[in-house]
């Protein structure tokens, strides 16, 4: 899947009350960090104030824009090959978005594009630009022509408008997963 550049093992993160503790891994790729969390029963299963301040830590770390992994010891151990692909199905879409071996991000488009296909996205698939320019805080003609630009490149479809033609919204026609949407 690549080298271990960006990853640190026992990586210390203060919580909300301003304690250290210290995750598992942490993995950084350009602006995404991602957390494995590797838990046993043993530890975490039989103590339930243990257990709830582990899922409050999972729920912090989502806040804090994580993408947290849970991972079973004992699937690690009695089945790795199921674990593996879990991650690397979870990964891929990062993996497929950075260049090779750097650990930056490359992004074939730009923040407000990105921006304009997740709000597609949220709003099943179509965008209209008068409420994604309140949505995103900025002007409906900006959004129009990204919009347009998005047409061109073959992420937008414009949708004209009864008997005028006129184009008052347009449809995402990118994919779910689709790795531009980083």
């Amino acid at each position: 899947m690549g080298d271990f550049t960006g990853l640190h093992p026992e990586y210390e993160i203060k919580d909300w009350r301003g304690r250290s503790y210290y995750v598992d891994f942490i993995w950084t790729l350009g602006g995404h960090r991602f957390v494995f969390e590797i838990m046993d029963y043993g530890s975490h299963g039989t103590d339930r104030t243990k257990y709830r301040l582990d899922l409050n830590r999972g729920l912090f770390l989502q806040a804090q824009e994580c993408r947290v992994l849970t991972i079973s010891l004992d699937e690690m151990k009695e089945n790795p090959s199921f674990v593996l692909a879990m991650v690397q199905s979870v990964l891929a879409p990062y993996l497929a978005a950075s260049q090779s071996g750097s650990g930056t991000v490359y992004r074939k488009f730009g923040k407000i594009e990105r921006q304009l296909m997740r709000l597609a996205i949220r709003h099943g698939r179509t965008v209209y630009p008068p409420q994604a320019a309140r949505e995103l805080e900025i002007h409906k003609q900006t959004v129009v022509k990204y919009c347009r630009k998005l047409v061109d490149q073959g992420k937008f479809r414009a949708i004209p408008s009864g008997t005028s033609g006129k184009i008052y919204r347009y449809e995402y026609i990118g994919t779910m997963q689709s790795p531009d949407l980083l």
